[in-house]
């Protein structure tokens, strides 16, 4: 009795978590939470969670309007014989070849890939090798104040001098949205993390002489006056066998793949038959 009263109960909690898990029914069809979430990663080519909140929803609700015509279109040609006709039954035939062939193809390709193996012995002396492709250089997070004068520039330096921590921070931001010309302006003047060579000679030193949490005095290059604050540094790095070892073992495993799909593809020609 114990185990029909589990038994019940399980397929109650499992026909709630599917009826929590479906949107709306079209003619009796579910349409799902995760069905729209799939939809929505293919449209946004997996950037879906990048973006705007707002922006979100409004896809959301057009994506699920999507679906309810596509079930009720669906549901008519059902209903009037579109799957039953000479039309539908060619088209349709033609994609199962294709998908057959592509599939298949697929399968083949995966098959060839596993047979592939890289040895220990590789993987090591292709990192020995290329120990500088692991090197990961210094790297600065800051952010700036990009103004026309020097007169501005030292203004701005002078109203954050006295400020220390992250009201120092607070401020910078405030004043970066307000104040600076900069196309990063609008996002507090953030400049995200750089290595020495991305910016500007002038301004890379300065900043990368910086300590965290601090402003400069203004910095002038050839787009105007910078009045810096460095958020963070990242010191070089040079990444371990052990770090690594799984990137390398796949890019040599693919390498070897292109060798032999090349062989493997010269020998099919050569016992083929190609007019």
């Amino acid at each position: 009795m114990k185990l029909v009263t589990r038994v019940a109960s399980s397929l109650t909690i499992l026909s709630t978590l599917a009826m929590a898990n479906t949107l709306v029914t079209v003619n009796g069809k579910a349409i799902t939470q995760q069905e729209v979430d799939s939809e929505l990663m293919q449209a946004t080519q997996g950037r879906f969670n990048q973006v705007p909140a707002d922006k979100q929803k409004q896809l959301r609700n057009q994506v699920l309007e999507q679906l309810i015509v596509k079930e009720l279109i669906f549901d008519d040609a059902k209903k009037t014989g579109v799957m039953e006709s000479k039309d539908f039954k060619d088209e349709y035939s033609k994609v199962l070849d294709r998908v057959k062939k592509e599939l298949s193809i697929q399968v083949w390709q995966k098959k060839e890939l596993d047979k592939v193996n890289i040895s220990n012995k590789e993987v090591k002396k292709y990192y020995d090798s290329n120990k500088e492709e692991f090197n990961e250089k210094e790297s600065v997070h800051a952010r700036h104040i990009l103004v026309n004068s020097e007169s501005e520039a030292k203004d701005i330096a002078k109203e954050l001098k006295s400020i220390k921590g992250t009201k120092l921070q607070e401020k910078f931001i405030e004043l970066a949205k307000v104040k600076s010309k900069g196309p990063s302006g609008p996002r507090g003047g953030d400049l995200g993390y750089f290595v020495y060579e991305r910016m500007l000679p002038e301004f890379s030193a300065v900043a990368f002489a910086m300590k965290v949490g601090t402003i400069s005095e203004p910095v002038k290059t050839e787009h105007g006056y910078h009045v810096i604050y460095l958020e963070d540094k990242k010191p070089s790095k040079t990444y371990s066998f052990t770090e690594v070892k799984p990137f390398i073992e796949q890019r040599l495993k693919m390498e070897k793949f292109k060798t032999v799909m090349q062989d493997k593809i010269t020998s099919l020609k050569n016992k083929a038959t190609i007019k």
